[in-house]
């Protein structure tokens, strides 16, 4: 690494602090350099606080005359919550920039940098790209695609079982294991189910084994309203997607409870999965986690709509049992769906295997 693509790898880091924290806006952090020293930096906490450009410019002070900035995402330059970065940024005598990448927000979407450009500021682009792409791939998938980031986690045994021939799952893994769940439930806009894990398992869903840093929503596809109230997901902060017309008193009742119903159209007898991820779009949601039995998470991976994958495996065996997914619409080994960039992470005797569902298969 040359000494750049160092100070944007720290920049990187430090946007990491806000994971969890700062949606719908991205994660970004940024460093201010001048005559080979750091003098200030700053990421962005939370939505709707100041920029992590301008928390650096402001503890910089009078020292920004001259210096370099080195931010992992295009400066803002429209008004929001805030004021745009790039006035800030100019107005700071900033004389050079470098970064990671291109925010895909019209708003933004180059124009940032070329007013910077425009004020005589040099401005180099793709440093660490690849590493500032999958930073913010949330906010960037959401901008890009038009539809939430999909991660699809599932936990099974050695010799892929999700479930014993009864159907028990509790508990495949260990704690240290689904502590890691509960992270990753902390970073997400939403948690989606089926109906099928609610009844057998009668999950709450939340991030109970980690600090809180929000809440996130809770969808449930519920084709046929069948939900009790008293399942622990109903609540304030769940969404039951339902086919089912004409159920007024049984909505109105979960409504009272705080429930948000969507009503969406039926393929082959199931929600539409399509149609789900376009509301969640139109009401902001950026990252959903897909935590459900394999037959809704067979369903995702059919309609090519899952952009990363979490499969934490025990350490037991069973022999028999439920298999982790069921049929996705292909039979031969050479049109197996790839996972790529794998990673791997250790919990005492548990492994979690992650990676990429390959994009152009």
């Amino acid at each position: 690494m040359n000494n750049n693509e160092i100070l944007m790898k720290r920049a990187i880091q430090l946007a990491k602090k806000g994971k969890g924290r700062v949606s719908p806006n991205p994660l970004v952090g940024a460093i201010i350099v001048k005559n080979g020293t750091i003098i200030a930096t700053g990421y962005h906490r939370k939505a709707g606080t100041e920029h992590a450009e301008v928390i650096a410019i402001r503890k910089a002070g009078k020292k920004t005359k001259g210096s370099i900035m080195y931010v992992n995402l295009e400066p803002c330059c429209h008004y929001g919550n805030t004021p745009p970065c790039t006035k800030t940024i100019i107005s700071a005598d900033i004389k050079e920039v470098f970064v990671g990448t291109k925010d895909p927000n019209p708003l933004v979407s180059g124009k940032g940098i070329k007013e910077l450009k425009k004020s005589g500021i040099m401005v180099h682009k793709g440093i660490l790209e690849k590493e500032a792409r999958e930073l913010n791939e949330f906010y960037l998938t959401f901008m890009e695609k038009k539809r939430p980031f999909i991660i699809l986690k599932t936990a099974q045994t050695i010799d892929g079982k999700i479930a014993d021939i009864y159907g028990n799952s509790k508990w495949l893994t260990n704690k240290l294991a689904r502590r890691k769940v509960h992270s990753l439930r902390n970073e997400v806009d939403a948690i989606l189910t089926g109906m099928g894990t609610v009844k057998k398992d009668n999950p709450l869903l939340t991030p109970r084994l980690v600090k809180k840093i929000k809440k996130p929503t809770r969808i449930v596809l519920d084709t046929n309203l069948r939900i009790s109230q008293e399942s622990n997901i109903v609540g304030e902060g769940t969404i039951i997607v339902t086919a089912r017309k004409n159920h007024i008193k049984k909505e109105k009742m979960l409504k009272d409870m705080g429930v948000k119903i969507w009503k969406v159209e039926t393929d082959k007898n199931s929600i539409n999965i399509q149609k789900v991820l376009k509301k969640a779009y139109k009401q902001g949601i950026q990252s959903i986690l897909i935590e459900a039995g394999r037959g809704v998470a067979s369903s995702f991976l059919r309609e090519k709509l899952v952009d990363k994958i979490y499969i934490f495996i025990s350490n037991k065996i069973l022999g028999s049992g439920m298999p982790s997914f069921e049929r996705i619409g292909l039979e031969k080994l050479s049109d197996a769906l790839l996972i790529d960039n794998i990673s791997f992470e250790r919990f005492e005797d548990n492994l979690l295997i992650k990676g990429y569902v390959h994009r152009n298969h």
